[in-house]
């Protein structure tokens, strides 16, 4: 610690921009008070995030980690977007041994980190960094919730056909009444998170034993929303569970933070100039999503079956090299030409959910996205695809923000007639007027800077108070 009080703190996330930008976020809101952050990450993925505020550059130092060379891992793959999913084990292998870089980071390291506040991945960090007296606290970019679903991997080898039924329920020991639980076809998807992967090591362990090695657990959640779940985590955890509020964007930062494709989001702006004020629902499905062509086409279809104006992001699958038109329904974009825009690659998310044209969207469901979401107030079709995204979606259905698009319970297929019929009742019937309303007025929450950086206050409080024990 400085002698001005200021603490040193080294951050390392997970290599995927949905974890790197919101620990950038983080590292921000604590340079904002005066503290020096070392942000460590591997050199390609130190350009692609977006530049950081003259007036805080002083106090964030960027720590280039390069990453091993991996068998199996394709050269300058640094990223999750970088990869097919198949491939993101290897990601993981090279993630682990970035052990020796960052033991050179803290050997050379005057002062040493007050410190390290890790992510999910980072379950070998803590041990590490005890040999140099440097204490760990772990960030959690997932919603507070989400753990409360994740449970030691030999709890689910032994469960036997007991697992799919417990992950379908809420959590036992939950005292608070709730639904939110995975659908059937998710809970076989999560299974696979307690299977070892090239790395060794499942994901579920990964988180819990960062868990276990860290004195503080942050995530980014909020009492308002997520009281009892965050209740729960103490109580399940044994050590302190701060929240560090919502970290909402400003509007200024960029939104796509990676790769942004201007071109993109100036045509989309300029169309979006031409709708009637929030006539327009955004769909777009996050950096880790692919979706099949079957989904696409359904997604494509549903659009149009709404009658709804559009603007649609279609993220460029890896495996395909062209610009993936073709893959949309024969006549699709001539017939919704004048009533949809599709936008290929990254736009500036942010710059377009705050146009006045947008009036809701047709998301993922992922954390950051709900936030920037509803930081702008719009209301929420939701169709989850990944790890934590269905869980946000029924929390945020029972809060009546939103609705989720009815799915198959045994493959997660949906058909165009229910997303048709989600976005309209959303974006258009007196219905949705609940969902409208409930998304306006918790804008005041997600919206309110000050609001969450007492949050931070908190949690930098905490890490004071730790630190002395």
């Amino acid at each position: 610690m400085d002698n001005n009080g200021a603490l040193r703190i080294a951050v390392f996330p997970w290599l995927a921009f949905g974890h790197m930008l919101p620990f950038l976020q983080l590292s921000k809101s604590l340079a904002m008070r005066g503290h020096r952050i070392s942000f460590l990450a591997t050199p390609r993925n130190i350009q692609r995030l977006p530049k950081i505020p003259p007036h805080l550059a002083p106090l964030i130092d960027f720590a280039s980690m390069p990453l091993p060379k991996v068998e199996g891992l394709p050269e300058n793959a640094e990223a999750t977007p970088d990869l097919p999913k198949d491939q993101v084990q290897y990601l993981k292998v090279a993630f682990d041994r970035l052990g020796g870089a960052l033991e050179s980071f803290l050997d050379e390291a005057s002062p040493k980190p007050d410190w390290i506040i890790l992510d999910f991945a980072c379950h070998w960090v803590p041990k590490l960094a005890s040999m140099f007296g440097v204490p760990c606290a772990f960030f959690s970019v997932f919603a507070a919730p989400f753990l409360a679903f994740w449970r030691p991997s030999e709890s689910i080898s032994r469960g036997g056909d007991n697992v799919l039924e417990e992950l379908t329920a809420p959590p036992k020991g939950i005292s608070f009444e709730t639904s939110v639980a995975f659908r059937l076809h998710e809970a076989r998807r999560v299974i696979r998170g307690y299977v070892n992967n090239a790395s060794g090591v499942c994901d579920a362990d990964r988180l819990l034993l960062t868990v276990e090695g860290c004195k503080v657990v942050a995530p980014r959640s909020c009492w308002e929303l997520h009281s009892d779940w965050l209740c729960y985590l103490q109580e399940l955890y044994g050590k302190p569970v701060i929240p560090v509020g919502l970290l909402p964007p400003a509007t200024d930062d960029g939104g796509a933070g990676v790769d942004a494709t201007s071109r993109e989001s100036n045509n989309a702006l300029r169309w979006l100039d031409k709708q009637a004020p929030g006539s327009v629902v955004y769909a777009a499905f996050g950096s880790e999503t692919v979706l099949s062509t079957e989904m696409l086409h359904e997604l494509a279809f549903g659009l149009e079956l709404s009658q709804v104006p559009f603007l649609w992001v279609i993220r460029k699958p890896v495996d395909i090299a062209d610009e993936g038109r073709e893959i949309l329904p024969e006549g699709f974009e001539d017939r919704t030409r004048d009533r949809g825009v599709i936008a290929m690659g990254w736009i500036d998310q942010l710059e377009v959910l705050a146009h006045a044209s947008v009036g809701g969207c047709l998301t993922h469901s992922g954390w950051s996205s709900v936030i920037e979401s509803l930081q702008l107030g719009h209301p929420l079709i939701m169709l989850p695809f990944i790890v934590d995204q269905g869980i946000i979606a029924r929390v945020m259905e029972e809060r009546r923000i939103g609705i989720e698009v009815p799915r198959n319970e045994e493959d997660g297929s949906f058909n165009r007639e229910e997303l048709a019929k989600a976005i309209r009742l959303v974006m258009v019937e007196e219905e949705g007027n609940q969902f409208r309303s409930k998304a306006r007025d918790l804008k005041e929450i997600f919206a309110d800077k000050d609001y969450h950086e007492r949050y931070v206050d908190e949690f930098i409080l905490c890490l004071r108070n730790q630190k002395e024990d």
